[in-house]
This record gives structure tokens, C-alpha cells and sequence, in this order.
């Protein structure tokens, strides 16, 4: 057994999944569809209070994609 070191950090890779928003009603729990725009997410939002006039609060959603990667010590091989 070994202790390795590892970081985490969002990945900015031009490969990596892109950051998606969506706005869930913490009253009644309805969720916005996905999106990586947040302007029909912000619309879905206003219609929904429109819609639901005693519904004031909301959560944003956001998924933002993550990477691990383990420090490779200089001169020891990778296995």
C-alpha cells in the first residue's frame, strides 16, 4: 500500500463536457431543462412564476465537469 497524491479540479480540457445550468422551483420541486445558454432557463423560470404566483424560490443547478489526476513524482515510472 502507497499514499499517492492527487488533484481534483474542473476540467478546462477542449475535450471536457461543457458547464450546464437549470433552475429547480424549491417550492414544488419542477425543474428547468439543461442548458448550457441560461436565457431559456431564465425563461422557464419567469413562466413558472407566472404560472405559480406563490412560487419566489428557486435553486440554480449547475454541472460542472471535474478531473482527478494523480502528481507524477520526477524518476519514478508510471505503472
Amino acid at each position: 500500500m502507497r499514499f499517492e497524491n492527487w488533484t481534483l479540479e474542473p476540467d478546462r480540457e477542449p475535450d471536457a463536457e461543457p458547464v450546464t445550468f437549470a433552475m429547480e422551483c424549491a417550492v414544488c420541486g419542477e425543474r428547468s431543462p439543461s442548458g448550457v445558454d441560461f436565457g431559456p432557463i431564465q425563461d422557464w423560470t419567469l413562466r413558472h412564476v407566472g404560472r405559480n404566483p406563490s412560487h419566489h424560490t428557486y435553486r440554480e443547478l449547475i454541472a460542472r465537469p471535474w478531473r482527478a489526476w494523480m502528481h507524477q513524482p520526477p524518476g519514478r515510472p508510471r505503472r
